[in-house]
């Protein structure tokens, strides 16, 4: 019989601009969802690091992340 001691996720996620709108508001909407998404995984009570955040120079976004897989315990991975 096997057990998951410890799991988590390792993602670089890029939150891209919309295109068929002017460019201030794509990058407004661009750091909304940031900012919504980082919500979402506090309200789900999953836990997180992130890595790094950088803003690109078309405005949009890249988030490297290690989250919780599921509801596996993190172990050692998020310290």
């Amino acid at each position: 019989m096997k057990r998951i001691k410890a799991a988590c996720i390792r993602q670089t996620l890029h939150f891209l601009l919309k295109e068929d709108i002017d460019h201030q508001l794509a990058a407004k909407l661009v750091k909304e969802e940031v900012d919504k998404y980082k919500m979402q995984l506090d309200r789900n009570r999953t836990q997180y690091k992130i890595l790094s955040e950088s803003a690109e120079p078309d405005g949009s976004v890249v988030i490297e992340i290690l989250k919780q897989y599921n509801t596996s315990p993190v172990g050692h991975y998020l310290e």
